[in-house]
């Protein structure tokens, strides 16, 4: 799920410059702890949305409904529990939003009362033609309740013509183009279902006699569920008291999961698609470095989601591996106004150096990746200031040329600072002694294949490749150019 339109809006801060992963979901069906296991799954998957939660539940009859904005353990404080949350199923979402008044009428999941019964949905992904869509169904008389691209696919399911809530939402599905991996809650059922691409992850768990959807193996491990499965792309899965079904209701396409999942988004203890996403990053980093030695005292990461790939770095290369940098966990949201010259010092509330491991010392630096490069410009300074003589910062994803559309919040095109130099030229504005990212096809070696299939790679890499294997309607459309530029004048007044 994003907001209203699809596709990238600068959402970052400015002292922020990871990418931002939109949601993650969670739904349990014949749990009597129903609510209170999906509030736990949520604080699993809190790592994929960080600024609200929310959770629906239903006891067979009626839906109940809690969401607010901030982390999981506010929203659902611990000293309160969930005692208006009752019913055996239930389902959960965390959202990456941006601030403001109205961001409460987007958080999942969302509800609605349609001619087939009740539904609730949550959703992670990104639909490309929403806004085509959108404008359409207001055309039509629809009124949207949110800005949220999910409220769509709720609208198409109000008004199709088929009869049951599988129908409709296999008949609304089928007309969106884009990321969507869903769980879908009725008063007796409980769906879950991915895009014919698979572009976001979506797993099958058990608890005892309870059945689960998850967005990551994590979620399952926190109420120790089992895992069972990955819901397959262009699966739907159906849980009633009559069992589990499942059907493939559309057309086969070519697998494209993420793979920016391995890179950074992921919890290192999840596994997904079959592969362990920590030991994926550590695969990378000894990729990395077969593919850009260099000579150097000590494999620095930055902290955390650079460890795993400089763990592999410094194992294949056979350099020390030292924690230079130390994260504070406890940053939470300054209220010290974004002045330059706070913003300036802003990356030292986040990481320092450790100066003991670094002074005197050819430092080669570890990250997952270069977004705009203004973190990676700082800490780059914060380690020279340490007093390393030399800093050799390598990146264990390809350069990130090209936005994403599919469910991550990247900045646009021209934001991007590997769209516009080229490696020496990035060096030269991180200031760093020399700059190496993994190489494509690395990045396919370490998953277990020869190197990327231009005929089927089978994962999403477009955000390295420009490889973007779905439509881009809304982006092809001049009036919905129109309004992104409008809206994004708008989200830079706020």
């Amino acid at each position: 799920m994003v907001k209203f339109p699809a596709f990238p809006f600068p959402l970052n801060s400015p002292d922020d410059d990871k990418p931002q992963e939109e949601c993650g979901v969670f739904g349990i069906f014949s749990d009597p702890d129903a609510a209170a296991h999906t509030a736990l799954g949520l604080h699993a998957l809190q790592h994929r949305g960080q600024e609200a939660a929310g959770v629906v539940s239903c006891d067979g009859e009626n839906f109940h409904t809690h969401k607010g904005l901030g982390h999981v353990h506010r929203v659902f404080r611990p000293e309160a529990g969930i005692p208006g949350l009752p019913g055996t199923m239930a389902i959960g979402h965390v959202r990456y939003s941006t601030s403001g008044d109205t961001a409460l009428r987007n958080v999942q999941p969302l509800y609605a009362d349609l001619a087939c019964g009740g539904i609730a949905l949550a959703h992670n992904g990104n639909l490309t033609n929403a806004l085509t869509l959108r404008h359409q169904l207001v055309q039509q008389g629809c009124i949207f309740q949110s800005t949220s691209d999910t409220e769509v696919i709720i609208q198409l399911m109000a008004r199709s013509r088929k009869a049951s809530v599988e129908d409709r939402l296999i008949d609304a599905l089928s007309q969106v183009e884009g990321a969507f991996s869903l769980v879908v809650m009725t008063a007796d059922t409980l769906i879950g279902v991915r895009d014919p691409h698979g572009f976001r992850p979506l797993v099958l768990g058990s608890h005892g006699d309870a059945t689960l959807f998850a967005s990551e193996t994590c979620a399952l491990d926190i109420i120790s569920a089992e895992y069972v499965r990955d819901i397959e792309p262009g699966e739907m899965v159906v849980i009633n008291r009559a069992g589990l079904r499942s059907m493939r209701p559309f057309p086969t396409v070519g697998r494209r999961f993420c793979i920016f999942e391995y890179i950074y988004f992921a919890r290192p203890d999840s596994v997904c698609e079959g592969l362990s996403v920590y030991d994926m990053r550590k695969k990378i980093g000894m990729e990395l470095a077969r593919e850009a030695p260099v000579t150097a005292d000590v494999v620095v990461p930055v902290p955390d989601s650079g460890i795993p790939a400089a763990l592999g770095y410094a194992q294949e290369s056979g350099i020390p591996f030292e924690l230079g940098i130390i994260r504070n966990h406890y940053v939470g949201r300054t209220f010290i106004q974004p002045t330059q010259k706070t913003r300036d010092i802003g990356v030292r509330r986040k990481h320092n150096a450790n100066r003991l491991y670094l002074e005197g010392k050819r430092v080669v630096l570890v990250d997952d990746s270069i977004v705009r490069g203004t973190t990676s410009t700082k800490i780059v300074d914060m380690v020279r200031q340490a007093g390393a003589a030399e800093v050799h910062l390598r990146i264990s994803s390809p350069p990130t040329a090209h936005p994403c559309y599919f469910g991550i919040d990247t900045p646009e095109r021209e934001k991007l600072l590997a769209s516009r130099f080229d490696v020496p030229g990035m060096a030269r504005i991180l200031g760093v002694d020399s700059l190496a990212f993994i190489s494509v096809d690395g990045l396919y070696r370490a998953a277990g294949q020869p190197g990327r299939n231009e005929q089927n790679p089978g994962f999403c890499d477009a955000c390295f490749t420009g490889d973007y294997v779905s439509k881009l309607t809304d982006l092809a459309t001049p009036d919905t150019l129109r309004v992104v530029s409008r809206l994004n004048e708008h989200r830079r007044s706020i």
